[in-house]
């Protein structure tokens, strides 16, 4: 039985350098214009690297854990765009499955479905989704006061957040406008949220038959009304969720008590 080497992938520098600072042992490799931090938490091994953006990035940088680091377990997590409406700023999506929204071969098979594998979804592991869900349920809510700023919780209306899981869809495509959001809607209406990375990470893992969950904090509405202050909410918010869900995570893996 082969030693158990997390891989942690975020989707921006901020919420890599948080969980940075749960690591003990840090060592850095460059590879592929790519900067991988190996060391440990909670005496696990661990590899974290910043997952870069978009589908092909992603794919690669994950592809490089799993033969060059020998991850055997992956999280991925970082910040996405609500496409249901229940989703607001500060909730959390966990991925059961996830699909590649701008993927169409037809009429050579049908929407969504990938070439060759003859599947349209790629499924978490359901241990993961578990841990990741205990894991955010001790931080949302009222819990959010213990490490979010008052300020930052009044700016951005991050009063009452849930965890939800259900579909993430991704693909090489920036959604800003309410057309585009009604667009994926209608056409994948299971979809909670989109971003660019997770289904194409969740596909190299499920070739490599690599345990895995997709974690997304929602950032924006995915449309004109989402006038948030970006780089604020990475800094004081996303970064500060990834380091909670993190160090959580790895406490049950464990076996410590939240």
């Amino acid at each position: 039985m082969s030693e158990k080497i997390i891989g942690i992938m975020g989707a921006m520098h901020e919420e890599i350098n948080s969980i940075l600072h749960l690591m003990t042992g840090v060592e850095e490799t460059s590879f592929g214009r790519r900067t991988y931090y190996t060391g440990t938490i909670h005496n696990i091994k661990t590899v974290v690297v910043f997952s870069r953006w978009g589908k092909v990035a992603a794919a690669t940088t994950v592809t490089s854990l799993i033969t060059r680091f020998n991850v055997t377990d992956l999280i991925f997590i970082g910040v996405a765009g609500a496409i249901h409406t229940e989703l607001k700023i500060g909730d959390v999506v966990i991925a059961d499955r996830l699909i590649q929204h701008d993927m169409d071969a037809r009429p050579l098979m049908p929407r969504h479905e990938i070439p060759l594998l003859g599947l349209t979804y790629f499924e978490s592991d359901p241990n993961y989704i578990t841990i990741a869900k205990r894991a955010i349920d001790a931080i949302i809510g009222d819990n959010i006061h213990s490490f979010i700023e008052e300020h930052e919780i009044e700016q951005f209306s991050l009063q009452n957040t849930w965890v939800f899981k259900g579909t993430i869809a991704s693909g090489d495509k920036f959604f800003a406008d309410q057309a585009d959001k009604e667009q994926l809607h209608a056409a994948l209406p299971d979809t909670l949220c989109v971003e660019m990375e997770g289904a194409a990470v969740a596909q190299v893992c499920y070739e490599y038959e690599i345990p895995f969950v997709i974690l997304r904090i929602i950032s924006d509405e995915c449309n004109e009304n989402s006038s948030i202050d970006f780089p604020d909410f990475i800094q004081n918010v996303s970064s500060k969720y990834a380091y909670e869900i993190i160090r959580n995570m790895f406490a049950l893996s464990s076996g410590l008590a939240l």
